[in-house]
């Protein structure tokens, strides 16, 4: 084990104490103390030459017990990191001195393996006094949030209407997008009456309907803070419906097909969302939301109608049908929603509450053909109860999958006041799955697909967004 040279110093200090006086004058032993006289005068000079360069390096009592407290205190911590005070300039000089007494520690002078001998007498002119070593300035890892900003929730493959990733600060994303619904449903009406149960005088109106929606949408949203985001809607739907069906009143066995469309601009949509608190790792986030429809997409009650003057009870002499198709619900929406997102690694959870109050309308009329109008008096449209879930997982960094399932309950429609006859609570329910692919920083390609669960709802339905941010 090497030792210092200062430790050497003491040792033959106390050696040439120890021996014994008959010992010191012997003659045996002459030699031997001219030798260990020769080693500490040498081992003294050493030490006198490292504390003058201690001297010149601005150190002072560097073997004092308040230092040497102060250097087993760093040792092994590296440089300093805190911020400066008024300990920095001892830290400082503690770290200093470090430097030179461990690269001097040994036995007899041996320097340890990779560091410079130790300089004494001749040669020490030849070596630069060490620099003092400077405390370093605070080093930040990383970027705190700012006040109020809180942390982004985790981005899905968005398959709902409403989005959980809120828009930063200052960011726009324009997103257009286009939809496609199928649907397809049979009705069986019976007109006449029953003599027995088995036994039918009358008429069985029997019709199949098939739906085609395609609605293209651009949707503008913007980051007013990292925790609120505006956003508004303009669709632009084209539909077009085919009625399959046997003439009422005409005794005919064929069938005839009753082709009608329509086309224009749907109800404009304003929405804005807030994020209400910091989520995390097995922790949610929560986004509330309102969403307000307007209707100016042209209505049920503004289209023509096959009727000649009524098309209830027995004065039916049409179709009963639209000869246009209305493009909006007809009604002003207002919708209060929750969105939640739960991060466990690696899936995240989603999901949806809301609640659409649909406001009612005074004094509606129906156009019928020729010109006619029918009042309808007070028409209220059912409120709708509507939740979902999802399962999003991250594929790798650009790539993302996501499953689901929507659910909504319509209540039942009044007119003034009453429960129109034949209108029941529906059910409608879509098991859907999308995928995400992120095209660049800016640009992501989002497709979904949806499956009807009950009969209401559409068979099908297809859509594909691509958001571009700026």
């Amino acid at each position: 084990m090497q030792r210092s040279p200062l430790y050497s110093v003491i040792a033959l200090s106390v050696a040439l104490a120890c021996l014994p006086a008959e010992a010191q004058t012997g003659p045996e032993l002459l030699e031997q103390l001219k030798v260990m006289r020769q080693q500490l005068e040498q081992q003294r000079a050493r030490v006198d030459e490292l504390e003058r360069q201690l001297r010149a390096s601005g150190i002072r009592d560097a073997g004092s017990p308040a230092s040497s407290g102060q250097l087993a205190g760093l040792r092994g911590t590296g440089p300093a990191v805190a911020a400066p005070g008024p300990d920095a300039p001892q830290a400082a000089q503690a770290e200093t001195t470090a430097a030179p007494m461990d690269a001097l520690r040994g036995t007899g002078g041996a320097p340890q393996e990779g560091l410079p001998a130790p300089v004494t007498g001749s040669n020490s002119a030849n070596v630069a006094a060490p620099q003092p070593v400077v405390a370093s300035q605070p080093t930040q890892v990383g970027q705190a949030p700012q006040p109020g900003q809180g942390q982004r929730t985790p981005e899905v493959a968005p398959i709902f209407e409403t989005p959980g990733v809120l828009t930063p600060r200052g960011r726009g994303v324009f997103e257009p997008a286009v939809q496609y619904g199928y649907s397809s449903s049979n009705r069986v009406a019976l007109v006449g009456y029953t003599v027995i149960p088995a036994l039918l005088i009358g008429l069985l109106d029997v019709r199949e309907v098939k739906r085609n929606t395609t609605t293209g949408s651009a949707t503008f949203r913007y980051g007013v803070t990292n925790r609120f985001e505006v956003e508004g809607k303009i669709p632009y739907v084209y539909r077009s419906d085919s009625t399959v069906s046997r003439e009422l009143f005409t005794g005919t066995a064929a069938e005839r097909a009753f082709d009608t469309s329509g086309k224009g601009i749907g109800d404009i949509e304003l929405a804005a969302r807030y994020q209400l608190n910091d989520g995390g790792i097995d922790k949610p986030y929560y986004i509330a939301g309102l969403r307000f429809k307007s209707r100016t997409g042209r209505d049920p009650f503004e289209v023509v109608t096959d009727c000649q003057t009524r098309c209830l009870g027995e004065n039916v002499t049409g179709t009963g049908l639209p000869l246009d198709l209305p493009t909006g619900s007809g009604f002003y929406s207002l919708q209060p929603s929750l969105t939640w997102l739960l991060p466990s690694d690696p899936a995240i959870f989603f999901g949806t509450f809301s609640y659409t109050h649909n406001f009612k309308r005074d004094d509606v009329y129906r156009t019928v053909l020729d010109g006619g109008r029918e009042l309808l008096g007070e028409i209220k449209p059912g409120d709708v109860f509507g939740f979902n879930i999802g399962m999003g997982l991250a594929l790798n960094e650009r790539a993302s999958f996501s499953i689901g399932y929507d659910h909504s309950s319509v209540s039942r429609m009044k007119q003034n006041g009453q429960v129109i006859p034949g209108s029941v609570r529906i059910q409608l329910g879509t098991l859907l799955l999308g995928g995400s692919y992120r095209i660049n920083n800016k640009r992501t390609l989002n497709v979904s697909v949806g499956a009807g669960m009950t009969r209401d709802t559409p068979d099908v339905t297809l859509m594909m967004r691509m958001p571009f941010s700026f």
